[in-house]
């Protein structure tokens, strides 16, 4: 089995498997004005949180090009691959997850599998990591996907973003939520659901007990089993500092992945948002 990795620019990828030669980046562009911008390409983390303040409108994003993964597939069965496995943006925030499903069977020199990772960033980064451990280990494809089944629907994220209004702009979440949050200054815990989506979880009236709370969620989840822990932020560099602070002082251990949310990403959370993930380890 030579076994390739698709996935798309939201993942935070380990950066110990970063440029690993199985693994395949598909981009996903931020639009201002009309016109498409792709992180590490022609825009920079800090350039995208520049524009996004002195824009008028919120940015929007689009999807991966469905044509280059077609494309892809076809490269990669040509250049010896037997089997891909596909991870990208949740399917309950984006629509690529589904529109892709008919190519599994468009390729028939290559096996695939385009499992709903219905999660984001460093969760799915910690998912394709232990695909190449499973990989690497000598398990075949149907164990590799039975084992990330397992990972998938015990992971999560718990969020809390600045301004809700990114989100219900970007269609992911309800108008009822952000309008409780902007007029009670009720500070929501958001959380992705068994769905991939992203829902209010809890409503919290101040940041500093949302924060509280954040630390007691992810030290209840730490007594349930073995998890990759990590603390991602979204222009909320300070913030992610003190919830990490109270995180260990909580008698969590120190060895949390610490990551920037995508620009993709950025643009639906929101400037200053933070969040906690959380995935089981399967060995």
């Amino acid at each position: 089995m030579k076994l390739a990795i698709v996935t798309d620019n939201t993942t935070a990828i380990p950066e110990e498997v970063t440029n690993h030669k199985d693994i395949y980046v598909l981009n996903i562009p931020v639009i201002f004005d009309n016109e498409p911008y792709y992180e590490g390409l022609n825009l920079s983390l800090d350039e995208f949180y520049q524009k996004m303040a002195n824009s008028s409108e919120l940015p929007k994003t689009s999807q991966p090009s469905l044509t280059e993964l077609d494309e892809l597939l076809t490269e990669l069965s040509v250049t010896g691959y037997t089997h891909v496995i596909g991870l990208f943006l949740a399917g309950g925030i984006s629509g690529f997850w589904q529109n892709i499903q008919f190519l599994v069977e468009e390729h028939p020199d290559l096996t695939v599998a385009f499992p709903d990772s219905k999660i984001a960033s460093v969760p799915t980064g910690n998912m394709i990591s232990a695909i190449l451990d499973w990989c690497q280990k000598g398990d075949d494809f149907d164990t590799i996907l039975k084992k990330l089944h397992t990972k998938i629907e015990g992971t999560s994220a718990y969020i809390l973003v600045d301004d809700l209004n990114h989100l219900v702009k970007g269609g992911r979440l309800s108008n009822g939520s952000a309008l409780l949050g902007s007029l009670l200054s009720i500070k929501p815990i958001l959380r992705f659901n068994e769905e991939g989506k992203i829902v209010v979880f809890e409503k919290i009236r101040t940041e500093k007990k949302a924060m509280k709370r954040l630390v007691e969620l992810l030290n209840e989840t730490a007594k349930e089993g073995e998890f990759e822990f990590s603390i991602i932020n979204a222009n909320g560099q300070e913030k992610a500092k003190v919830l990490k602070d109270m995180l260990i002082e909580s008698g969590l251990p120190d060895n949390f992945y610490e990551a920037n949310f995508s620009s993709v990403v950025g643009a639906h959370l929101g400037t200053n948002a933070v969040a906690v993930g959380y995935s089981p380890i399967i060995k």
